[in-house]
């Protein structure tokens, strides 16, 4: 099958981007739940056909090593703790592939954005070392 390219997409820190989450203190860590350091990234299309009405388009993100609850696991040096993505204010659950809505390419618009953010998840009392994880992210429309 070929297609042509109707899309460029790129994130805030590039088309595969390595968001660095603010170092905090395991203290606000130290129960199962707890959450810390939110940081925004925002996902972009841009040289996108002009279509004639808005039109909306989803995003899937597939994560690695992910977690109960739909947390991605740390393959760093610290413990208890993952990363949990958000969309708003709602969690993304990364059991399964997820679909997230927020791109719209407007009528007659060739580009479109939207934030998401990715914070610290406690998953019991944190202890101090680095956390790393990781998930891809597919964006589609019709």
């Amino acid at each position: 099958m070929l297609l042509g390219v109707t899309c460029f997409v790129a994130g805030d820190h590039g088309i595969e981007p390595c968001l660095l989450l603010p170092t905090v203190p395991t203290s606000n860590l130290n129960v199962a739940g707890a959450t810390a350091g939110t940081t925004n990234f925002t996902l972009s299309i841009t040289g996108c056909t002009a279509p004639i009405a808005d039109t909306p388009v989803n995003t899937l993100f597939i994560g690695n090593n992910v977690q109960p609850g739909g947390i991605l696991g740390s393959s760093g040096s610290a413990t208890n703790v993952g990363l949990q993505l958000l969309n708003g204010t709602q969690s993304i659950d990364l059991t399964a592939p997820s679909l997230q809505s927020g791109l719209v390419i407007g009528a007659a618009a060739t580009s479109a954005s939207h934030d998401f953010s990715v914070r610290y998840y406690a998953t019991g009392a944190a202890t101090a070392g680095t956390v790393v994880g990781s998930v891809q992210y597919e964006v589609a429309y019709d």
